[in-house]
């Protein structure tokens, strides 16, 4: 699998991930009506069917994607939560995207 084809899967369930579990939030934490949690769930659900277009082994796909997590997660609660990240956060961010990318695109025997 080519590296953007790749990252773009990994973009897609991070959205997903995030997307999902923001519903999930706002149904459980801000009172939002009953479908917020439902289809937050069904996008839960569809996280776990784009991870599984990666080609590399599940252990690799999930341990790298954790890394493309933190930074979306920051991403997304900057955009949404207007959290302001520091630089420690960006930091963290960028040390998990060099994790990332050797554990999924650093050529194996």
């Amino acid at each position: 699998m080519d590296i953007l084809k790749s990252l773009t899967v990994f973009f897609l369930a991070g959205l997903c991930e995030i997307g999902g579990g923001y519903l999930v939030w706002l149904w459980l934490k801000e009172d939002k009506p009953g479908w917020y949690g439902l289809l937050g769930g069904i996008i839960l659900a569809l996280y776990g069917i784009v991870a599984t277009w990666q080609t590399a082994s599940f252990g690799r796909v999930y341990a790298a994607y954790g890394g493309i997590f933190i930074i979306m997660a920051l991403v997304w609660a900057w955009q949404v939560d207007d959290f302001k990240p520091d630089n420690y956060d960006i930091l963290g961010a960028l040390i998990a995207l060099i994790g990332v990318c050797i554990i999924m695109y650093m050529p194996r025997n």
